[in-house]
C-alpha cells in the first residue's frame, strides 16, 4: 500500500484494505473433500475456510478423556459469541480417528454434549486428507509433537482466512483468554468503531482501579 493510500484511508476513518488476497488458499489449506455430522460433501478450504474466520480443533467421538472437556469449554465461548456464529465466525471439530467416525458417530457426540448448533460443524474424510489438514494447521516441526496424537486437544487454531491472521490458544484457558485470542483475528475495524471500544473499555478499567486500587481484569 502506497502512503498517499495509507493518508487517505486514515483520513477517512476507513480500514486500510488491500486488494489482494492474503490468503494462500488451497496451496496451503487443501480442498480435501471432507463430511459433516449432517452427512454432507464439503470442500475442505472453498467451502469452510475461503475468506472466513474460523476456529478450529480436533477430537473424536469415543474419547472419554479430553474431548469431552475440550468441547464442554468450546460451548462455552460458542454462547459468548452466539451473534456471531455461522455467520462472521465459524466452528469446526475434526475427527482424529475417521476411519471409526462416521457422520453419524459425529453427530451423536454433537448432540449428546450439546454441541450441534448452528455454525459448528463436525467434520471427518479420508484419514490420508484429515492428516494433511492436520500437519498443515498445526505442525510444530517437532517429529515428537507431530506424530503423537494424544496431542490432538492441546491446542485450538484459529484462522481468519481473508486476513491470513493465524494464532492458537489452549482451550483449558479461561473464557477470557479464548475470547480474546479470538479477538486477535477479528476482521480491522474502522477508527471511530475502535475509537468507541477504547472509550468503553477505558470506563471499565477506571471501575476496576476505583474497586481495587489497580487494572484487574479489563
Amino acid at each position: 500500500m502506497n502512503r498517499r493510500k495509507l493518508f487517505t484511508n486514515f483520513a477517512s476513518n476507513k480500514a486500510p484494505i488491500e486488494s489482494r488476497s492474503a490468503s494462500l488458499g488451497v496451496e496451503l489449506y487443501t480442498n480435501a473433500l471432507l463430511r459433516t455430522h449432517e452427512n454432507k460433501q464439503v470442500r475442505f478450504y472453498d467451502d469452510l475456510m475461503k475468506g472466513k474466520q474460523v476456529i478450529v480443533n480436533f477430537m473424536y467421538a469415543n474419547c472419554e478423556g479430553a474431548c469431552p472437556l475440550v468441547t464442554a469449554n468450546l460451548i462455552n465461548v460458542y454462547e459468548a459469541l452466539r451473534q456471531r456464529m455461522g455467520k462472521d465466525l465459524f466452528m469446526y471439530s475434526i475427527s482424529i480417528k475417521p476411519e471409526e467416525d462416521t457422520p453419524e458417530k459425529l453427530k451423536e457426540f454433537a448432540e449428546m454434549h450439546g454441541a450441534n448448533l448452528p455454525g459448528w460443524t463436525f467434520l471427518t474424510g479420508d484419514p490420508y486428507d484429515i492428516e494433511t489438514i492436520r500437519f498443515r494447521l498445526w505442525r510444530w516441526n517437532h517429529v515428537k509433537f507431530d506424530l503423537d496424537l494424544d496431542l490432538h486437544t492441546s491446542m485450538v487454531r484459529i484462522i481468519n482466512d481473508a486476513t491470513n491472521c493465524w494464532t492458537m490458544v489452549t482451550p483449558y484457558a479461561s473464557q477470557y483468554t479464548i475470547l480474546q485470542h479470538i479477538s486477535w483475528a477479528d476482521p480491522p475495524k474502522s477508527l471511530s468503531a475502535r475509537l468507541e471500544e477504547n472509550k468503553k473499555l477505558q470506563l471499565e478499567i477506571n471501575k476496576e482501579v476505583k474497586r481495587y486500587g489497580y487494572r484487574r481484569i479489563a
